[in-house]
Order: C-alpha cells, then structure tokens, then sequence
C-alpha cells in the first residue's frame, strides 16, 4: 500500500504520521496510545513529559510479553505439525 499522511489528535495534540498502514489503523493506534496517556495521566501526578515516558515503558511491556507469548504459541504449533508428520 502505497504511503500516506494524515493527522491524529493524541494528548489533545495534532500529529502528522506518514504510513502505508490503513488509515484505520494508523486512527486505533493513536486512539490507543492516547487512552493510555490518559490512564497514566489520571493515576499518577507527572508532569506530561514524564507521564508519557511511562506510558511508553508500560506500552513497551505489553509489546514485549505479547512477542514472548507469540514465540510460545509459534513453538507450540512447530511442535505439534512436526508430530504430525
């Protein structure tokens, strides 16, 4: 798919994002990262700046458990198709 720009509202803040990703997407993504700002936000009492680093560390978290449980369930599968045959 070929690039595209456009503009998504996160924190209350424009940004402009070029992507070949749907504009759909790219719209869930920024919706996601800005109800996680926002969660960050209403928990602690951070200064902006600090607030949105640890909601990158938490975002970083939720990535990386998700890539540990993808390499499981891949392994998983390899395993149970090499019994198959």
């Amino acid at each position: 798919m070929e690039k595209q720009k456009m503009t998504v509202t996160v924190a209350g803040r424009p940004y402009t994002l070029v992507s070949s990703d749907p504009p759909e997407h790219v719209k869930r993504v920024a919706e996601y990262v800005d109800r996680q700002l926002s969660e960050t936000a209403a928990a602690t009492n951070l200064p902006s700046a600090q607030a949105a680093v640890l909601t990158c560390f938490h975002l970083a978290e939720e990535l990386l458990k998700a890539q540990d449980e993808n390499r499981i369930l891949t392994r998983r599968l390899e395993t149970a198709a090499a019994k198959k045959d």
